[in-house]
């Protein structure tokens, strides 16, 4: 049996330690957060249709349609007082066949989580602190004091993920700032949104609300043009008080979204910024999503190249018979082009989402509306290309039986 453990439970952890245990491994997932994630908290992200279709053959994409986050109408609203309302089911009837979806991130993680608890150990509230290999496996320490000996290590932790920091050296060398922030959090659904998102549009930074079917809540959502700024991620108060000075000057609601995030338990900010590594294994470690091949949160779609990134790996392990040095060339090799195609359309994402001037303010918010308007072939014709095109554009190998790993035999 190969022992592998999974640092990292969120997205790309789960749809790993799934396939693994398909395929005949004996995954452990350990993750830092004390217990599972039952909530809706984090903010919305997408499934294009690569990941839509991992999500398939794990039997899960009914319930994941069924938790999707629908939103019908975008009211953009300026800061000289008008606005600009938008249908987006005129948009979306051009995309009838795309097998996108949206979903709150946490939710996401929770039907992971659950699809595979009865299977594949976790190990809540603990996280690596050491690494240690030789020639047969790896010995790992744990910050609870325990220790441990596996066939290998995966990262799977994330944007500032401890297990790259131990193999690979320091973040600082391999992000790269992309030029902006997001911010998200949960608050009062005091507007009594419904099935519509506002967006309030100004120079250099956007915020957005948006309800949370499931609950009686919403959610905020900010993006803003900055250069690199100097804060520590844990530090939760600091990163207020960041939010609150760049927006400090902002009205309409934005006072108010503001005074919310001070009381949200969930608030979250981050650096839009995207990891780039020459190779993402050394030795018996490598790293699957985030942590490997961020494109940046908010602009890239890192959640579909979680999804496809962890189904491949544990794919490319099976094939491999667990031959690790074979199993990680091969997923490298099936992956590399995707991601480099989602790198490059990310820093586009960013540059035409948040407006850099009172004129492209209203070129956007008019070009929106036009689009609207045009017929449904036209629309989707102008709407090619881009992150979502690149998201999209990815074929996943042929689903097979699971290979019979005792039968293929484990190269140490």
């Amino acid at each position: 049996m190969v022992d592998i453990l999974i640092s990292g439970g969120s997205v790309a952890g789960p749809v790993l330690a799934y396939w693994l245990q398909r395929y005949g491994f004996s995954p452990v997932v350990v993750e830092r957060t004390p217990r599972p994630r039952l909530g809706l908290g984090g903010h919305a992200v997408d499934l294009f249709a690569p990941a839509s279709e991992v999500m398939d053959r794990m039997g899960l994409l009914p319930r994941l349609r069924a938790a999707r986050v629908e939103t019908s109408a975008l009211r953009y609203e300026l800061p000289d007082g008008s606005s600009v309302d938008i249908d987006l089911r005129d948009i979306s009837d051009a995309f009838a066949d795309d097998r996108h979806l949206e979903i709150m991130r946490g939710e996401l993680a929770a039907i992971l989580q659950e699809a595979t608890a009865d299977r594949v150990e976790y190990r809540f509230g603990d996280s690596i602190t050491t690494l240690a290999e030789d020639d047969t496996g790896i010995d790992v320490t744990f910050d609870s004091g325990r220790t441990g000996r596996f066939d290998l290590v995966i990262g799977a932790d994330g944007l500032h993920s401890a297990v790259r920091r131990l193999v690979f050296g320091p973040e600082a060398e391999v992000s790269h700032h992309l030029g902006g922030y997001l911010a998200v959090g949960t608050l009062p659904n005091y507007r009594e949104l419904s099935t519509h998102t506002v967006l309030y549009n100004a120079v250099d930074r956007i915020a957005a609300m948006y309800p949370v079917a499931q609950t009686a809540q919403a959610r905020a959502v900010f993006l803003f043009r900055a250069t690199e700024l100097d804060f520590d991620h844990r530090d939760i108060e600091a990163q207020r008080r960041l939010l609150r000075a760049e927006y400090r000057n902002e009205g309409r609601e934005i006072p108010r979204l503001l005074d919310e995030m001070d009381r949200a338990d969930d608030f979250y900010l981050d650096a839009i910024s995207q990891i780039r590594l020459d190779s993402w294994s050394r030795g018996r470690v490598t790293l699957v999503g985030d942590a490997g091949y961020a494109p940046g949160p908010a602009v890239g779609g890192g959640t579909t190249l979680a999804v496809v990134g962890g189904y491949l790996l544990a794919r490319a392990l099976a094939e491999a018979g667990g031959a690790h040095a074979q199993a990680f060339s091969a997923y490298e090799r099936q992956l590399g082009d995707y991601v480099r195609r989602c790198r490059e359309a990310a820093p586009g994402v960013l540059r035409r989402g948040i407006p850099r001037s009172r004129a492209q303010l209203h070129v956007n918010a008019m070009a929106t509306r036009l689009l609207t308007r045009l017929p449904a072939a036209l629309s989707k014709r102008l709407l090619a290309g881009g992150a979502s095109s690149a998201l999209s554009s990815f074929d996943l190998p042929d689903e097979a039986a699971p290979p019979d790993i005792e039968a293929l035999g484990y190269a140490r």
